[in-house]
């Protein structure tokens, strides 16, 4: 038998520490290490359980069962899932070898009522620090086997989301203290590690989609600071600056954001398939005042005007209890965008950071600033809040809500797909 390894899969298997974690970027195999160590788990300590750990049992059931069948195979055995227990059997031809109780930390109380030998925790930083924190203490309970050489050991694999969970129990505190280096061991792995198992044009489009702090952390598996600041730091009013002006029969393009006594749109056209922010309204009592601003100012002199709104405004608009913001705004026939629910603020986020700057040095949004002054000074100084989220209370955020609305439905951040084959894209 002999495993598929890329090198940082190899030394994460290796490592002696009894909890040790594998921080990577996209497309680095770091699902696949981590189900390799289990693999490797069912050979050493057969029926010893083990646990796999995830974010969202969505996450459990669409790449660890999957991946998990692929990498046993890899390693000489078989995987046969118990979908209803979320469970995963382990065999060597006719030979039961072990379970994987699987679990979500969503809600990490439920992470109760058996025990484990070996743990997998993966994607451990997409969750808020305090629940990480939690899952961490619950899943580390489990760790009861008493059998000779059994080390109850927890791996975790993750992309890195800042300086969170991992960062303070993996680095902080042990350079903080030096003697837990023995306990607690981390090794970054860069998607460069793995690029034989990757598409040619996977690494160039990563590139070319984030921008370049995002670079860092999903490419290259470092942890850097993603909430400090103005939350578009890359923004220059310079550099992101165009003279451009709508045409007449130009199709608008209009992010909206709904806030009573200060509902804002954001106007933009398309020019070689790049969005140009070209006017603003600012500062609108309410959305029938906003719709009928739209209308008398624009659809006359305009074929097509597509509006991407906020979804909550699918809800009861303050202005009528019996109507929504977006049934007022399609009464003015305007062509409506949206998606039955606001993506995740990051990604919404991220999506704008990346047309603002992508690691390539592409300036893909423009904003004519002399049009725009509200939303060229909420790109410069949004800060973030203590939580880490973008700062609701200076007044920036509606101006940058509503274009972001806009960027993350036309130009959302798409990991390249990986390939059809079941071990490259269980690699991702």
């Amino acid at each position: 038998m002999n495993p598929s390894l890329n090198v940082p899969q190899a030394m994460f298997l290796a490592m002696p520490q009894k909890y040790k974690a594998m921080v990577s970027g996209f497309g680095t195999g770091k699902s696949w290490g981590g189900c390799a160590d289990l693999c490797k788990h069912a050979w050493e300590f057969p029926r010893i359980h083990s646990g796999y750990f995830a974010p969202t049992f969505g996450q459990i059931r669409d790449i660890f069962y999957p991946t998990i069948e692929e990498v046993a195979f890899d390693w000489g055995m078989r995987s046969k899932v118990n979908s209803s227990n979320k469970e995963v059997h382990l065999f060597a031809g006719r030979v039961y070898r072990g379970t994987i109780i699987c679990r979500s930390m969503d809600d990490p109380s439920q992470i109760v009522g058996f025990k484990i030998g070996k743990a997998l925790i993966d994607e451990l930083d997409i969750l808020a620090k305090e629940k990480a924190q939690l899952a961490w203490r619950k899943i580390i309970a489990r760790m009861r086997y008493k059998v000779d050489n059994l080390q109850n050991g927890v791996g975790v694999t993750t992309t890195p989301e800042g300086f969170k969970f991992v960062y303070d129990q993996f680095v902080k505190q042990v350079r903080e203290k030096p003697e837990l280096a023995s306990l607690y061991g981390l090794i970054h792995a860069s998607t460069y590690d793995n690029a034989k198992n990757l598409p040619e044009d996977y690494i160039p489009s990563l590139r070319a989609s984030y921008p370049p702090q995002l670079i860092e952390a999903y490419l290259r598996g470092k942890f850097v600071n993603l909430n400090s600041g103005s939350v578009y730091a890359n923004f220059d009013r310079k550099k992101n600056h165009t003279d451009a002006v709508m045409k007449p029969g130009e199709a608008l393009h209009i992010g909206m954001d709904f806030n009573v006594m200060n509902m804002t749109a954001t106007i933009n056209v398309m020019r070689d398939g790049l969005p140009l922010q070209v006017a603003e309204l600012t500062g609108v009592r309410d959305t029938p005042t906003m719709a009928q601003i739209i209308h008398d100012r624009y659809r006359g002199n305009h074929n097509v005007i597509q509006i991407y709104p906020d979804a909550s405004g699918k809800n009861t608009s303050s202005k009528n209890a019996s109507e929504s913001d977006l049934t007022i705004l399609r009464r003015k026939e305007f062509s409506i965008m949206v998606n039955d629910s606001n993506p995740a603020v990051k990604d919404r986020v991220n999506a704008y950071h990346a047309m603002i700057l992508n690691d390539k040095g592409e300036r893909r949004f423009r904003i004519n600033t002399h049009n725009c002054p509200v939303t060229t000074e909420a790109l410069e100084q949004q800060p973030y809040d203590k939580n880490g989220e973008p700062d609701k209370k200076s007044g920036h955020d509606h101006p940058n809500d509503a274009e972001g609305y806009f960027i993350v439905k036309r130009y959302p951040i798409v990991k390249p797909a990986m390939s059809i084959n079941l071990k490259a894209s269980s690699n991702a």
